[in-house]
């Protein structure tokens, strides 16, 4: 039971079942239920203990991602205390770890760019509820910095884009860029990624000239199944709908 040099979060996700619980010289026992959650914060050992099988989701919280959070949030990170919580009951950080579970039993992932934007807003409701802290100062992305975030998007849709690389080009901490990008544009950075490529793969398809694998992979989707299933959600349409109406390439 040694100290751990990251954040933890555990949440049961199975039935209710009895737990032994140890930290920092104490010991709970309790009945967890589906949703409960443990924070263990940086350099606290723990351990538990369940009556018999548990399904539970571990999260590892890394102190540069909490950093990351502390800064959108105009919080000085060596301010920053955060105690052991013990079976909480909390709806807002069990909806983003059951969003994360979900991305990662989903066989068509939205990707690293999605579940960096998950950690980040797990990080920044632990600051906000369990630490003190003062309001995030919102406003908009300058039109210089939301151009070239564009740009960039555009230039690199078919890789496997992140969210640190975005807050890069834009200058700013990730969990800022994230807010700002939202406030912006009014969607999150992931969907307008998705949205981008839609379009780009339209492009391609009203040509006519390739195939749906070849689009799939130029517009950085994980396969043809995957950018129909995009496609739908954002125009209505399946990429064969679309391919049948474009013209004959000669």
């Amino acid at each position: 039971m040694s100290p751990k040099t990251h954040h933890r979060l555990r949440m049961h996700l199975g039935a209710p079942i009895g737990s032994i619980f140890r930290c920092a010289g104490l010991v709970q026992r309790r009945r967890m239920a589906p949703g409960d959650l443990d924070i263990v914060p940086l350099a606290h050992a723990a351990s538990w203990e369940e009556d018999g099988p548990a399904t539970m989701l571990g999260i590892c919280l890394m102190p540069s991602l909490i950093q990351n959070a502390a800064d959108g949030l105009d919080l000085n990170p060596d301010s920053i205390s955060v105690a052991p919580q013990l079976q909480l009951s909390d709806a807002r950080i069990s909806h983003i770890g059951w969003a994360l579970r979900a991305e990662l039993l989903e066989p068509e992932p939205y990707g690293r760019l999605y579940a960096e934007s998950l950690g980040l807003a797990l990080a920044a409701q632990l600051l906000k509820r369990y630490a003190t802290i003062v309001p995030p100062r919102l406003g908009n992305l300058s039109k210089r910095r939301l151009s070239n975030v564009i740009d960039f998007i555009h230039d690199n849709l078919a890789r496997d884009l992140s969210l640190n690389e975005l807050a890069a080009v834009a200058g700013l901490s990730p969990s800022h860029f994230n807010a700002l990008f939202k406030q912006t544009t009014r969607q999150p950075a992931h969907q307008f990624v998705i949205q981008c490529r839609v379009e780009h793969a339209i492009s391609f398809l009203a040509t006519g000239k390739f195939s749906l694998a070849e689009i799939a992979s130029q517009a950085g989707f994980y396969d043809q199944s995957h950018m129909a299933r995009c496609m739908r959600r954002v125009v209505g349409l399946t990429p064969a709908a679309i391919k049948r109406q474009a013209p004959i390439a000669h």
